[in-house]
């Protein structure tokens, strides 16, 4: 079964990477991951479905909960960890499970992604239901512990997506709507950390930035719903206001004090000449989205 993985595959390029200098090196794992980006726009159909799924859930009010183990594991924990401040969503909107738990972030727990049935009640203590969707993320597309997340997954009615680095991958079976990016022989045999982890961080990446796009996170290439919960944050939701409004500095950090920190209203504030309840009014009639706020709010304007 293993002799059948690519990622598992010892590639004959790099038989001698023992005795490389370290310039030779770097360009062997460069060259080796400019690959990888080609690998995922092959799977793009399938990326599109998911992403599709998980919008549609939640519209309807669902969550969106990523499982692995190992690396794959992490790069889940990381893309959810970074949706709150990015996107201001609720912490629970998008959530990850590692199989080993809290201490696997941050040491091995090998034995951990052998437990199937371990996926089970992780899942359950979420409240599972028809309305979420759990992407499980595997390198191997063999893992025992994401196969049973997705199954217990199916079996109360949520959907699932598999995402793996292998053609044919077992936990496709398992989903429905399987992602295959198959990144080939790691340069390091069996070191699942360097190509196939990077392209499951480029499908994540995709997969959670496409969603919120679709939900009315982002205005332009703006992020306009981002949390400013530091100074960095503070000063972008100021630069963004200044490049949506055309406002100087000093104006848009007074809207944003106007709004009470909500970027898309001091946008509306300014943009428009409305007031913090109207904009926040304008903002939930359009479902959150900027674009269709601010055209009500100016078509409105001109009627008058």
């Amino acid at each position: 079964m293993w002799t059948k993985l690519h990622t598992e595959d010892a590639s004959e390029l790099y038989q001698d990477l023992d005795t490389r200098t370290v310039s030779e090196i770097v360009d062997v794992m460069n060259t080796a991951d400019k690959t990888v980006a080609f690998a995922v726009e092959r799977a793009r159909e399938d990326i599109v479905k998911a992403v599709n799924l998980v919008v549609s859930k939640m519209q309807t009010g669902g969550r969106l909960i990523y499982i692995g183990a190992g690396t794959s594991g992490r790069l889940g924990v990381l893309d959810a960890a970074e949706c709150p401040p990015t996107f201001n969503t609720p912490p629970d909107l998008v959530q990850a499970i590692i199989a080993g738990g809290e201490r696997a972030m941050f040491e091995a727990v090998e034995q951990a992604e052998d437990q199937f049935a371990d996926a089970d009640v992780e899942l359950s203590s979420c409240n599972l239901s028809s309305f979420d969707v759990v992407v499980g993320v595997t390198a191997s597309g063999r893992t025992p512990f994401v196969i049973g997340a997705l199954d217990y997954a199916r079996s109360v009615g949520a959907s699932t997506v598999a995402l793996a680095c292998n053609p044919d991958s077992e936990v496709s079976a398992h989903a429905d709507v399987a992602i295959e990016v198959d990144t080939g022989p790691e340069v390091l045999m069996g070191s699942t950390r360097l190509k196939a982890g990077t392209a499951e961080k480029m499908v994540l990446n995709i997969i959670s930035t496409a969603t919120m796009i679709r939900l009315g996170k982002v205005y332009r290439n703006l992020l306009v719903d981002l949390r400013a919960t530091n100074h960095k944050l503070v000063e972008r939701s100021k630069r963004i206001h200044m490049l949506v409004t055309g406002s100087t500095y000093e104006e848009a950090e007074k809207a944003l004090m106007t709004a009470e920190g909500n970027l898309k209203a001091a946008i509306l504030v300014t943009q428009a000449g409305v007031t913090k309840e109207t904009a926040e009014h304008l903002l939930e009639r359009a479902n959150g989205f900027l674009r269709v706020a601010l055209e009500t709010a100016l078509g409105l304007e001109k009627a008058e």
